[in-house]
């Protein structure tokens, strides 16, 4: 069984940082881009970040733009998201995703590979 698990959300105020880990299990993500959606209550699932195989190409949704750093650590084998300078807006689910397809993810979430099963980060004003 095909994993993706992400950890390290939780309950920030305002202008603090998060690190978000996504950890494949089951099989390894070798040539696949990696990314990450989020979701907030009431809303549409929206792309946030993906790097590609080898993070040689990395994107981001204009919302987290200069917030918000995607990266590989090929020593714990983990796709992070690093977030910084946080907003209440920022408050929602995060899933972890893989594609073969780096531009999949800037289509939106609509036939991703492989998803996590998320995890929640919720910014206080």
């Amino acid at each position: 069984q095909v994993q993706l698990v992400e950890s390290g959300g939780g309950l920030v105020q305002a202008g603090a940082s998060l690190r978000l880990s996504c950890a494949p299990a089951g099989r390894t993500f070798g040539s696949y881009a990696m990314g990450w959606f989020r979701q907030a209550p009431g809303k549409d699932r929206e792309f946030v970040a993906v790097i590609s195989y080898m993070g040689a190409m990395r994107t981001y949704a204009d919302s987290v733009k200069g917030r918000f750093t995607i990266s590989v650590d090929n020593v714990k084998n983990t796709v992070d998201l690093q977030m910084n300078s946080l907003k209440p807006e920022d408050t929602a689910s995060y899933y972890c995703a893989a594609d073969r397809d780096f531009f999949a993810f800037l289509r939106g979430p609509q036939g991703m590979d492989y998803w996590g099963k998320g995890t929640l980060v919720t910014v206080s004003s």
